[in-house]
């Protein structure tokens, strides 16, 4: 039973036929159907994600990572907690957030949490712009056993052809650029955009345009932390895990707390 769960856990939405594990394990298929009927139950008792199993020749056994509204929502509650330590503001009204973006237990519940709210999207690759965002995003990708692929602000040579596109910052109005190789995201691939903060918008209708220019469809965009100001962004459709009003440097106060979405208000609905 444990090298059946760690073979499901390790590869997420990866179906095995219990042929598989009954050749690997020197049992019968009906000893295996019996462990996997046990080890669904075990996770569905302590909230551990889904194992599916499907009928027929092609069919076998998979393992789908999920959150309860209820662990989003404590999830959320103690992030939030943790940055309104006023030791994380920084001078100009930022806060720290690198620390928490670099611990892999972590960073893995958020990337199984937008893979639950984004399950029936289907990503085929998980964008990240760098350099923040790329552990959240790789954790999301991992969730759903797909590429994270890397949006650069200039090329590299050694990634051959690429694709640019120019957008302008929500929040400072001044022109940027994006770039990404070619052959990175295919025509035709379904992308979620993961990111860490979303101020203004701006990258993430950047990352639209450059999905175009790719022949791509961008299915979704998740972030950690959205900005309440501006109030109008350049997209819609998005979900957040925090929101953040700001800072009061003179009084050491961070205003920070759970999104509506995390404190389950629109679990399963398409953003704001």
């Amino acid at each position: 039973m444990v090298a059946i769960a760690y073979r499901l856990f390790h590869e997420p939405h990866k179906l095995f036929s219990l042929g598989l594990f009954a050749d690997a394990l020197g049992a019968a298929k009906s000893t295996v159907s019996e462990d996997v009927a046990a080890l669904r139950q075990v996770c569905e008792m302590l909230e551990l994600g889904r194992i599916e199993t499907l009928a027929g020749a092609a069919g076998g056994v998979r393992y789908a990572p999920f959150c309860t509204a209820a662990q989003i929502r404590g999830l959320a509650e103690d992030l939030a907690g943790r940055l309104r330590d006023p030791s994380r503001i920084l001078p100009g009204g930022f806060l720290y957030t690198t620390d928490l973006l670099s611990v892999p237990t972590l960073v893995g519940r958020l990337g199984d949490a937008f893979a639950t709210f984004f399950a029936d999207r289907r990503p085929d690759v998980v964008l990240s712009m760098e350099v923040k965002g790329i552990p959240l995003a790789l954790m999301t990708a991992r969730a759903f056993n797909v590429p994270l692929v890397t949006i650069r602000r200039g090329g590299r040579v050694t990634e051959g052809s690429s694709v640019t596109v120019n957008y302008v910052s929500g929040s400072s109005r001044t022109v940027q650029s994006m770039t990404l190789p070619l052959r990175a995201v295919p025509p035709g691939a379904r992308a979620l955009f993961v990111d860490d903060f979303l101020k203004g918008g701006g990258t993430a209708r950047g990352v639209y345009d450059l999905m175009r220019e790719c022949q791509a469809e961008v299915v979704g965009v998740g972030v950690l932390i959205e900005a309440t100001h501006p109030r109008d962004k350049l997209v819609d459709g998005y979900v957040s895990v925090l929101t953040f009003e700001g800072v009061d440097e003179n009084q050491g106060t961070v205003r920070i707390g759970p999104s509506p979405w995390a404190l389950g208000q629109t679990l399963g609905a398409a953003g704001r």
